[in-house]
């Protein structure tokens, strides 16, 4: 029987988002879930029917956990120039790397869906909607640049975090900084100031 509590079912996939973070895909067992939430052996199979489902689940809810609706409201304040969209990329990447669990799931998310059809399937819908959603943002946010401008900072900006959360020796505080400001110039050269 699965149960329906829907507080303990997020604690326990936070609790499998640590553990994917920590151990890895092959670390996810329904006791590290149990014993990393601390509750009851037993418990994350009374709320999932596999471990392909725990994967699945904890792979929306790392988004759930991403989205913040008073940073996006917010993104819309201020000037409509260069220098904005810069600043939302800094607060983007500081944002994302303040959850290094969540991202670090995500990457053996990822991994584990090259395996698993079902879980592609399921990020894919996922990171498509997010994607899609952050480019008709932007487009209606009336800052500079297009479309292809905000799918190339998501795939540079999602390499820099990966970058800082798994090799944080290999750039400093400041020349992460700096690669952030440079990609913003450079792909918006030659648009408004």
């Amino acid at each position: 029987m699965v149960r329906r509590n829907p507080e303990r079912r997020a604690a326990l996939l936070d609790a499998a988002i640590e553990v994917l973070a920590g151990e890895g895909a092959r670390g996810l067992t329904f006791r590290a879930v149990d014993q990393h939430a601390g509750v009851p052996v037993g418990t994350a199979s009374n709320y999932f029917s596999s471990r392909g489902e725990i994967l699945k689940h904890a792979g929306e809810r790392v988004y759930e956990r991403l989205v913040d609706d008073a940073v996006i409201a917010g993104g819309l304040e201020g000037p409509r120039d260069r220098a904005r969209v810069t600043e939302l990329m800094h607060e983007l990447v500081d944002r994302v790397a303040a959850f290094p669990t969540g991202f670090l799931a995500l990457l053996e998310l990822r991994l584990e869906a090259a395996r698993r059809p079902e879980l592609r399937d399921v990020l894919t819908s996922r990171i498509r909607a997010d994607l899609d959603f952050n480019v008709e943002y932007h487009e209606k946010s009336g800052l500079p640049g297009d479309g292809t401008m905000v799918v190339l900072l998501w795939l540079a900006l999602n390499w820099l975090i990966m970058e800082r959360l798994t090799l944080p020796d290999l750039f400093t505080d400041e020349q992460r900084h700096d690669l952030v400001t440079a990609l913003v110039e450079r792909l918006l050269a030659g648009q408004p100031a």
